[in-house]
């Protein structure tokens, strides 16, 4: 038989330390790419563990609210605004981890938020190890989609160029769009260069479509199929428009620069 969880008593003082914590994990949670419906969770087994009682939780996209009472008055109401960002899913491991801990009385609150503080922390992967990836995914889906090995060469070699003009455009602190449009644009770009300069015949639909899978958000829109499949409508809607925008960025990028090529080349290589 599963052992009954103990609830642990706590006054009212307590339970706004309780409920930071729980705000606190809630937003990393989220801040790095975690489902709506995993935030949620998190705060109220965190909140449940610790006798905090009239809890209430609401989760966005973008953002957290969290009411309690005591039975006669609300005690805590708190939101939190989290801005959209990208995904580190080691820290939604740890931040996971961290709340099953907590849940089976292993973990004091203050040592949870200390737990929480080297958790945020918790280093990205290495810049060159970040452009590998980029130059064997553009590859990689590049051979998936019918490429011969020397187009997926060619594509291996364009995200890895992409991932370092990224690098660079980000030090200006660019938005999403800026950033999208360019990177749809590069790659066309180097592209076009190889079909033109290079010595054997290349496919342009096979290098882009390769190529611009660095840029695509995957996470955020898978994220967001799942988020509508629990019922939470208006957050995958959210993240699903937040997605497809990214993809038009991209088309933007690489329908201008594709336009452009063809108006002053008559589109003799297209």
């Amino acid at each position: 038989m599963k052992e009954k969880e103990e609830i642990i008593e706590i006054n009212n003082g307590e339970s706004h330390r309780v409920l930071e914590l729980a705000m606190e994990a809630g937003r990393i949670l989220l801040r790095n790419g975690a489902e709506i419906f995993r935030v949620e969770e998190t705060v109220w087994h965190i909140c449940e563990h610790y006798g905090v009682q009239g809890l209430d939780t609401f989760v966005l996209s973008n953002g957290i609210f969290i009411t309690a009472d005591d039975g006669e008055k609300t005690i805590y109401a708190k939101t939190k605004h989290v801005p959209l960002s990208g995904a580190h899913l080691g820290i939604v491991a740890e931040v996971n981890a961290l709340s099953r801990e907590i849940v089976e009385g292993k973990v004091s609150v203050d040592e949870a938020f200390q737990r929480l503080k080297k958790i945020e922390q918790m280093p990205r992967t290495s810049k060159p190890l970040q452009t590998f990836a980029s130059g064997m995914g553009a590859g990689s889906f590049c051979y998936i989609m019918g490429a011969t090995l020397t187009e997926s060469g060619i594509a291996f070699c364009i995200g890895v160029l992409l991932h370092v003009f990224l690098m660079g455009v980000k030090k200006y602190n660019s938005s999403k769009v800026i950033v999208n449009i360019l990177g749809g644009a590069f790659i066309t770009v180097l592209t076009l260069c190889a079909i033109n300069f290079l010595p054997f015949p290349l496919r342009m639909d096979k290098l882009i479509s390769g190529a611009i899978m660095p840029l695509v958000p995957g996470i955020a829109f898978t994220n967001a199929i799942r988020d509508i499949a629990d019922s939470d409508i208006l957050s995958g809607t959210v993240r699903m428009v937040d997605a497809v925008l990214v993809f038009v960025y991209i088309a933007v990028g690489a329908g201008t620069v594709l336009s452009i090529y063809n108006s002053l080349m008559g589109g003799m290589f297209l």
